[in-house]
């Protein structure tokens, strides 16, 4: 607020704006792994939001949505890298005894507890597609 930056003063008040509705509609203080799950969700949607408006020619709606993409970022644990991912699903899918596309669930089930917030879940499923498919 002291530097006037008033992009990144309006991204964090809406993050904790909707920390504070999550608690508000569920009763519950948000733990560590809802806020993660809470800032996932609003960098999914600026992504789909900055695909949008670049289809749409807007690019100036679309530069505003990648700043505050990129602020919300840095309030996220490192990402891990596909190798780093694939090795965890390998495990996974050794201990679960997963031999095809039909095992997916359970590979991703497993998968989940050991890579929310620390993966993109969408490039998870891929990889646990790949994995198993091949």
């Amino acid at each position: 607020m002291l530097d006037k930056d008033v992009l990144t003063r309006d991204t964090i008040r809406m993050l904790i704006s909707e920390i504070k509705r999550f608690e508000i509609d569920n009763k519950a203080e948000a733990g560590e792994e809802t806020i993660l799950s809470i800032i996932q969700k609003m960098v999914k949607q600026r992504n789909d939001s900055i695909e949008q408006f670049q289809k749409g020619g807007r690019k100036d709606l679309a530069d505003k949505e990648i700043s505050q993409l990129e602020i919300i970022k840095k309030y996220m644990p490192a990402q891990m890298s596909a190798e780093e991912i694939e090795l965890i699903i390998n495990d996974v899918i050794k201990s679960t005894n997963a031999e095809t596309m039909q095992d997916m669930g359970k590979v991703m089930g497993a998968a989940k507890s050991q890579l929310q917030g620390k993966a993109d879940m969408s490039l998870v499923s891929n990889i646990v597609k790949q994995l198993l498919s091949g």
